[in-house]
């Protein structure tokens, strides 16, 4: 079984560990984005089929993101004025920054 490499900062207010935030420069996947978070797509991964797709919803280079809410497993953004809900899946080919 292979393990997956994800950062996390650890904060003894909270005494869970959270996703690294966006704020501190490093790329993360958009279904690690926070709800309220606002961040820029980088590069976008998967087969030709699945970067088209995404592209034409507007998940495009440089576009801004915010994350609206994440429900049973589905991530709603607001992506070009336009409120989105896309597979936790098709979220983590999303990379932010």
């Amino acid at each position: 079984m292979e393990k997956e490499n994800t950062a996390a900062i650890y904060d003894a207010n909270l005494s869970v560990c959270r996703p690294r935030s966006s704020s501190s420069g490093h790329v993360i996947p958009l279904s690690m984005v926070r709800s309220g978070e606002r961040v820029k797509v980088k590069s976008v991964s998967g087969k030709d089929d699945t970067r088209r797709f995404l592209s034409n919803i507007g998940f495009v280079e440089d576009a801004e993101v915010t994350v609206v809410t994440e429900m049973n497993g589905n991530v709603i953004v607001n992506v070009k004025g336009t409120r989105v809900a896309i597979s936790k899946s098709m979220a983590s080919r999303v990379l932010t920054a």
